[in-house]
């Protein structure tokens, strides 16, 4: 289907990484598809999607939607002032942005968007990363065109007949080439051969591992390793001060890595929460890995997606109950195993899906070229033992 225009699309997600960098991995992609094509995200007020949308080169509009507490607060008085005022604010959006087509990632400002752009009659397509899927993707399930996941088995939730497994979108700069990693030391003042831990976790942070380095400092200033140690803005100043008193030369406290694709280059091993973009990031790039899942993460889903690389012989599994007492002591164990390490690296590619993002792309090209099949678009080719259905990444136009 030809336009005489470019063709707009929408994209709603946020309020962590592992919505908003799926998100930004997609509008990527469909810009090398067609560097014609207007993006429009749209995020939530006040949360990180409103910095790094920007950053990534891409126009953002912020709803003031905010999260429904499952714990009985005086926020959730404001909740349903602040969803009507959001979905007036989406229709505006939608109606003046004219999208012809709306992607949602999950998080709190997909649901207005999407919701609004299925009673205007406009495509829509669901990505969803976790084999535990958010609120806001499942009440939204059986109204989108598509859904694209990343784990078998989601018709548990989702509508069957519109899932597509694609795996995980990760950013294609991911991977740094060779040449490049001189310049990736130097951006962490990296000398020396030791091996490098990269710690980090997630976006924001997380309070565990923190407190794990923290306890440790002393023991990892006397270890030779150089750590890369990414502690969120909550943690940052109590980490860096501590480091500097300790006189921890090779501990590099980082608030966040926005050059990710220098961490990882240098991480011999990873330490990290289990979150379903971080191990589809570990996975393609082979890198061995010691999980901590948060154990509040909806139904356990962070062990389960653990689990399934420790049974594999990819990862190692310290609970978060555990992690104070055995954390730093099995990573520095374990990255002075070569040979581990490197068994490791080659059991966790077997997870990699590195075409997800193009996988995905391809299902909003056919929304947008038969938006009259939006209701029901694509079979699930992979779940009956197919390949899902792969069309010309590099049309003339989308």
């Amino acid at each position: 289907m030809q336009k005489n225009k470019p063709y707009r699309i929408i994209l709603s997600g946020g309020g962590t990484g592992g919505h908003i960098f799926p998100a930004i991995a997609i509008a990527n992609e469909l810009r090398e598809v067609d560097p014609s094509v207007e993006i429009l995200f749209v995020g939530a007020i006040g949360k990180m999607e409103m910095e790094k949308v920007p950053r990534a080169g891409y126009k953002i509009v912020g709803l003031p939607v905010s999260a429904f507490h499952r714990r009985l607060t005086a926020k959730n008085l404001l909740f349903p002032f602040k969803l009507l005022a959001s979905m007036i604010k989406a229709s505006r959006v939608v109606s003046e942005f004219k999208p012809d087509l709306v992607i949602g990632t999950g998080g709190f400002a997909s649901g207005p968007v999407l919701r609004v752009a299925n009673r205007k009659g406009i495509p829509t397509l669901v990505q969803e990363q976790n084999s535990f899927p958010g609120v806001t993707n499942r009440l939204l399930a059986k109204k989108v065109g598509a859904l694209c996941v990343a784990y078998p088995d989601m018709d548990r939730w989702f509508p069957a007949g519109k899932i597509v497994i694609t795996g995980n979108p990760v950013r294609k700069d991911l991977k740094l080439p060779e040449n490049r990693l001189a310049e990736a030391k130097a951006s962490f003042n990296i000398t020396g051969k030791k091996p490098v831990i990269l710690i980090f976790g997630g976006s924001q942070g997380a309070r565990t591992l923190n407190q794990s380095l923290y306890a440790s400092i002393d023991k990892i200033t006397k270890a030779p390793v150089d750590v890369i140690w990414q502690t969120g803005t909550t943690f940052y100043q109590t980490a860096k001060v501590e480091v500097e008193l300790m006189g921890a030369e090779n501990i590099r406290v980082m608030e966040f890595i926005y050059d990710m694709n220098f961490a990882y280059a240098l991480a011999g091993l990873v330490v990290a929460r289990s979150g379903a973009i971080t191990l589809s990031e570990l996975s393609v790039l082979g890198k061995p890995a010691i999980l901590v899942p948060l154990p509040s993460a909806a139904e356990n889903h962070q062990a389960k997606n653990a689990q399934t690389f420790v049974d594999a012989g990819a990862a190692l599994l310290v609970t978060d109950h555990d992690a104070p007492a055995q954390l730093v002591d099995a990573m520095l164990e374990l990255i002075n195993d070569a040979p581990r390490l490197a068994q490791m690296a080659e059991n966790m590619t077997r997870f990699a899906k590195p075409d997800a993002v193009n996988q995905i792309v391809n299902v909003a090209l056919k929304l947008l070229c038969h938006p009259d099949e939006s209701r029901d678009p694509v079979p699930n080719h992979e779940s009956q033992g197919g390949e899902p259905e792969t069309r010309n990444p590099k049309p003339d136009t989308l």
